[in-house]
């Protein structure tokens, strides 16, 4: 009989690539689940997937949230028939500017930012990019931006919402064997 002894660094590069495929795979069933929920105005959502991707940063690093955002963003569009429609610009755009301004913030601060913080400032970036485009593509007109302190203050509740549920879902995850050790990054 051999015995074949487990590598660590393999075994803790597996674990990533599961968890990563699993995070971004539920991102993309809330997102999907999220766009078939009436909403009172075509791009107020209430941000759910984004509690994986906040997840992924704090476990994995930036370029993990970039992965579960980009993949959530391109599958969900493909699964719901919208690839390269307004709706999903709207979502790139949003999804750009959120992701960007949450690694940015935890690379720039670091332990000092929780994920409360960075939830809402990527539910910030998330309706300044959805109004971005929303008025260089579809409606070029002043209303919009007066519209935007409105929309500035649901993403607010929203980000405060979502991160809460993801410094939970942290807390759960690091309990959890897989996750001794700490943060990757």
């Amino acid at each position: 009989m051999t015995s074949s002894a487990v590598d660590p660094v393999e075994l803790q590069r597996s674990r990533r690539r599961i968890f990563l495929a699993l995070f971004a795979a539920l991102a993309v069933a809330l997102h999907t689940l999220e766009f078939l929920l009436p909403s009172p105005v075509p791009w107020f959502r209430l941000g759910f997937a984004n509690i994986l991707a906040l997840t992924a940063l704090f476990l994995y690093g930036g370029r993990a949230a970039w992965a579960v955002n980009l993949t959530r963003i391109g599958v969900g569009s493909l699964l719901l028939g919208n690839l390269f429609s307004p709706g999903f610009l709207l979502s790139l755009g949003g999804g750009v500017a959120a992701t960007a301004l949450m690694t940015g913030a935890r690379a720039l601060f670091g332990r000092l930012i929780g994920p409360v913080g960075v939830s809402v400032l990527g539910a910030a970036g998330h309706a300044a990019g959805q109004v971005l485009v929303a008025w260089l593509l579809l409606v070029r007109h002043d209303g919009l931006w007066q519209m935007f302190p409105f929309f500035l203050l649901f993403a607010a509740g929203t980000g405060v919402a979502n991160g809460i549920a993801a410094d939970l879902l942290l807390e759960l995850l690091r309990g959890h064997a897989a996750f001794q050790g700490g943060e990757d990054r």
